[in-house]
């Protein structure tokens, strides 16, 4: 790499023995690739994948069968009864809206058992305004629905007692699989099979819903084959494979799924209508390909946990630890590194690499936020990107990396940024 990249020395060295850290938790994730990699390709198989499922329609995209096989496949290799899976959800925050939307009524409550939700979904379920100041935004709590929530112990453990006491009240129980913009831990596939086995013990109606985005594929199972009822995410995330060039998806229960279908067009429609407009063999292709290109972005984060730990920085989770997501946090304490750390990352990036990051204010985050993304398509969390509110405590949260070896090469570049103010 010397000849591309001029690293100090300390950076080679410091890489050197953080690759050499991460062998036990490298071979792990390669058990799980081969695992995940061999249920979706049987997924493929058994519902009969051919290139004819490639082709895509207009208008009303009545008898699409491509986008009927995709939602087939999406739901077997999610242990699920049904998927909606459609190139039209602009964002993970859409599929989450669509799904909470589609199962709540007015009157429901909906209370989350993972403490406080991600910065976007606070605005959708009616708990922070818009900055317009508008109350009649269109969000939950204006349309009657009402919010609790029951915060993480200090350990980043579920407060049982907590959910078995308020579930029997709840219409939905809401679980962020993802740390978001906090330092907890994000929650196992385990921990949240636990969670909604508390929850219908408690209530044996209530729905366990997941916000499963950044989690697809990390483990050996979804939280919907540990009894979670629905979860959703974002397909320019872990599930699209770098691949899909934008899309979402929703999978669990048949009778959840088309509720949130029905609100994702129109009633009495629901999954019958939608064309796909050809994004069909990109979501296809992005499927297949993710379960290897998510352990790609998993090792690169567990090769910069190992980096930066042995820089003298706080990293979140630990590169001994389990994975559960992609994200790692890592704790810098200042606004200048936070800049140093998200323009290193930003000359790792195959596109835009040339670009400077600044802080600047985003629709649906409270404080500005800094971002290095330089990906194929925009706003892909599975490329290698990096970002963080500039608030306490002063941390970047860093996922992704299609290819482990450039993931490398991008957390080395921040690091050799870091390095530089200490000269």
């Amino acid at each position: 790499m010397r000849e591309f990249y001029p690293f100090q020395q300390e950076v080679y060295t410091l890489s050197a023995q953080a690759e050499q850290l991460c062998k036990d938790a490298f071979a792990r994730m390669d058990e799980i690739a081969l695992y995940n990699e061999a249920k979706v390709l049987k997924a493929f198989a058994d519902n009969g994948v051919s290139e004819t499922h490639f082709a895509g329609t207009t208008g009303y995209g009545y008898d699409d069968r491509g986008r009927d096989v995709l939602d087939m496949v999406y739901a077997q290799a999610f242990g699920a009864e049904d998927a909606l899976v459609r190139h039209n959800f602009v964002s993970g925050t859409h599929a989450l809206a669509t799904a909470i939307g589609g199962i709540l009524r007015p009157g429901d409550t909906l209370l989350s058992i993972s403490g406080s939700p991600y910065d976007t979904m606070e605005e959708v379920i009616g708990i922070r305004n818009g900055k317009t100041g508008n109350i009649s935004n269109g969000s939950l709590v204006d349309f009657g629905v009402k919010y609790e929530q029951i915060d993480l112990l200090e350990d980043s453990t579920p407060d049982y007692a907590q959910i078995k006491e308020k579930a029997p009240h709840a219409t939905v129980a809401y679980i962020q699989r993802s740390r978001g913009y906090s330092m907890r831990k994000s929650l196992t596939v385990e921990t949240i099979g636990k969670m909604a086995k508390a929850a219908k013990e408690a209530n044996p109606n209530i729905i366990v819903f997941v916000d499963n985005c950044y989690g697809e594929f990390v483990d050996f199972k979804e939280p919907t084959e540990v009894g979670a009822d629905l979860m959703a995410g974002s397909l320019i995330k872990n599930p699209g494979g770098a691949i899909a060039r934008t899309g979402g998806y929703i999978a669990g229960r048949k009778d959840l799924v088309e509720l949130c279908a029905y609100r994702l067009t129109s009633v009495g429609l629901g999954k019958e209508i939608g064309c796909t407009l050809g994004q069909n063999e990109a979501m296809f292709m992005g499927l297949f390909f993710a379960p290897s290109v998510v352990v790609s972005a998993v090792k690169t984060s567990i090769f910069a946990s190992a980096l930066y730990s042995l820089m003298g920085y706080e990293t979140s989770p630990h590169y001994s630890e389990p994975r559960s997501d992609i994200i790692m946090a890592i704790s810098l304490g200042s606004e200048e590194k936070m800049c140093a750390f998200c323009q290193g990352i930003q000359k790792g990036a195959p596109v835009d690499s040339y670009v400077m990051p600044e802080p600047s204010e985003m629709a649906g985050y409270e404080s500005k936020v800094i971002m290095a993304a330089g990906a194929f398509h925009n706003g892909s969390s599975i490329e290698l990107s990096a970002d963080g509110p500039i608030r306490e405590p002063y941390a970047v949260w860093m996922q992704g990396g299609i290819t482990y070896n450039t993931g490398k090469i991008g957390a080395m570049l921040a690091a050799n940024e870091l390095l530089k103010l200490q000269k």
